[in-house]
Order: C-alpha cells, then structure tokens, then sequence
C-alpha cells in the first residue's frame, strides 16, 4: 500500500470535494456517505475526528457537534484515483441523524425480485 499526501488528493474533479465512504474500524460497516473539502481533510488528520463538508449549508462540519455522536479517525483510505476517500472509525454512538447505526437501513427494491 502506497502511502499518499493531502497533495496527491483530487478535489478538482467534483468542485472542490471528495466523496467519504464511513466504515467501522472494526466491524468494517459502512456508516455514511458524505463529501470533505481540502479544510475539512486537513482537520480531520490533525484532529483524528471526521470532518465533512456540508453541501446543503455551503459549510465546514463536524460530525457529532451537536449530536455528541463523534467519530474518531483511526485511519484513512485514498483511492487509486485520489477522488474518494473512507475513514475508518470509532463511532461515539448513532452515524445517521435519524438515530440509526448507519445511514444504509433502506433497500432498493429490485425489479424481478
């Protein structure tokens, strides 16, 4: 495994952001989906809690700020293209803010089915 610099990441092909997969560090579920900024990346390795940035709100977030749900970093994985990124976490409680463990509690039906 190569190891990678903020540099290396591509924030220019969605318009300044990259997507982030959230995963339990260790059952290895998947929590979250959500998009950082380079501010938002940078807060999040030297802090070791997840950052985001807000579409929506057009702004900087830390996830658990209000809720006191954090989640702490242990470790972050570019992909080969450096466009997306998962951070591998310790949840301090529910990752969606309905209240659930993960965001992914739907499914899609498929048709034939």
């Amino acid at each position: 495994m190569d190891e990678v610099t903020i540099e290396d990441l591509d924030f220019a092909k969605e318009g300044g952001l990259v997507s982030v997969i959230v995963q339990d560090a260790t059952t290895g579920e998947v929590l979250m989906c959500a998009y950082a900024n380079r501010e938002a990346v940078e807060r999040t390795l030297s802090e070791g809690l997840a950052y985001f940035y807000s579409r929506s709100r057009g702004k900087l977030w830390l996830k658990g700020e209000t809720s006191g749900n954090y989640m702490r970093v242990v470790k972050v994985l570019v992909d080969c293209d450096g466009d997306a990124l998962i951070y591998l976490v310790n949840p301090q409680g529910p990752a969606c803010h309905r209240g659930t463990r993960s965001c992914f509690t739907n499914e899609l039906k498929m048709p034939g089915k």
